[in-house]
């Protein structure tokens, strides 16, 4: 099995810890010189290939980017409410995506879209939705933009401001 990436080795080891000891890491040490930036994460846990917990930010809402992937890594593995809290018995089982968010930009319609470059988010008022890029079983924009917009509550005649954005996928 290939290293992983040292985001995916912190987010690791924030589940490990919070869910072994209830307590968050400390990142003295761990935060080097590209985590110093701030960005929205998202962190996304799949387990035998199925989705296990997926928590993010689309704008950045700690002081780093190391702060972001642990808060976001734990509340994956903890508070989405899909899924039952991750067991310590379960951590070293999951694979472990973090994606660092681009800045969104709105856009006129889907011909603006592409599934494999670009996430989708959705509005209608205070209503959002957003779905990653690049992801298995997504295969159309059309497919992409529903799916988004049932995450939101969003039907779909209603009109919506459309948003894209890229990311930076770590494994």
């Amino acid at each position: 099995m290939a290293e992983e990436h040292k985001y995916v080795r912190i987010a690791r080891k924030a589940i490990k810890k919070y869910v072994n000891e209830n307590k968050e890491i400390n990142l003295e040490g761990e935060i080097s010189p590209d985590m110093e930036k701030r960005a929205g994460v998202f962190v996304s846990l799949k387990k035998r290939g199925k989705l296990r917990g997926c928590i993010g930010t689309i704008k950045p809402t700690q002081d780093n980017l190391a702060s972001e992937i642990t808060n976001n890594a734990i509340s994956a593995a903890t508070r989405d409410p899909r899924f039952a809290p991750v067991i310590a018995e379960e951590v070293d089982e999951l694979a472990i995506n973090v994606d660092v968010m681009g800045e969104p930009e709105k856009i006129t319609g889907p011909q603006q879209l592409d599934v494999q470059e670009y996430g989708v988010i959705v509005k209608k008022g205070w209503r959002s939705g957003l779905l990653l890029p690049d992801l298995k079983g997504i295969d159309s924009v059309e497919k992409q933009i529903d799916v988004a917009r049932r995450k939101a509550g969003i039907g779909r005649n209603e009109e919506v401001e459309l948003y894209r954005f890229k990311v930076e996928r770590y494994e």
